[in-house]
């Protein structure tokens, strides 16, 4: 079971990072400091979003329209937040104790 619980601590980790990446990538496309024209660019760009669309799909059907602001990200972070307090604060659970 202990495997299980780092399993899932490493898989929230990794999507943290993804996500943290992306919007630091989405910032730097918006002020035009990295351009989309330049292939290596583009293909980050359209991998990180085919990697978090299918996470922020379902959180943007749930939220009302902002217009230009998304949220999605803001609420799955709060998300993961929850999930990582969660499994650590039952952790016991997992080692058995």
């Amino acid at each position: 079971m202990v495997t299980l619980y780092q399993a899932l601590q490493l898989i929230l980790q990794v999507v943290w990072f993804i996500m943290i990446v992306h919007i630091i990538m989405s910032w730097l496309i918006n002020f035009q400091v990295l351009n989309l024209r330049q292939p290596l660019v583009a293909q980050i760009w359209d991998g990180l979003n085919r990697l978090l669309e299918p996470i922020y799909a379902p959180v943007r059907r749930i939220l009302p329209n902002t217009g230009g602001l998304d949220l999605a990200p803001l609420v799955v972070f709060i998300i993961i937040i929850i999930l990582r307090s969660a499994l650590a604060n039952n952790a016991g659970f997992f080692y058995g104790y």
